[in-house]
């Protein structure tokens, strides 16, 4: 096994963490009372990312769990994409 399909595999797994708390990001900005367009939802995403973090900021005083399952799951799917690119590079 290559060890750059590791890395791809580890991203593969990350992004789709990324993809439930967004979903659960949604969710609860939908029950806030946000109108979501589900058309240019991909666009909208980060709007919505920023809204849950202003709401819960207000509620707890620091930003939702959610909000850094999201950033820390993107961040890490383009670290463990790009060392997999570069792994795969070498080869």
């Amino acid at each position: 096994m290559v060890i750059s399909n590791l890395f791809f595999g580890l991203a593969l797994a990350s992004i789709t963490w990324g993809i439930v708390s967004m979903i659960a990001i949604t969710n609860f900005v939908v029950k806030q009372g946000t109108k979501i367009n589900f058309f240019l939802y991909r666009i909208y995403v980060i709007k919505y990312v920023s809204q849950y973090k202003c709401v819960t900021e207000k509620e707890n005083g620091k930003p939702g769990p959610w909000f850094y399952s999201f950033a820390v799951s993107m961040n890490l799917t383009w670290a463990l994409a790009i060392i997999g690119f570069v792994l795969k590079s070498l080869r």
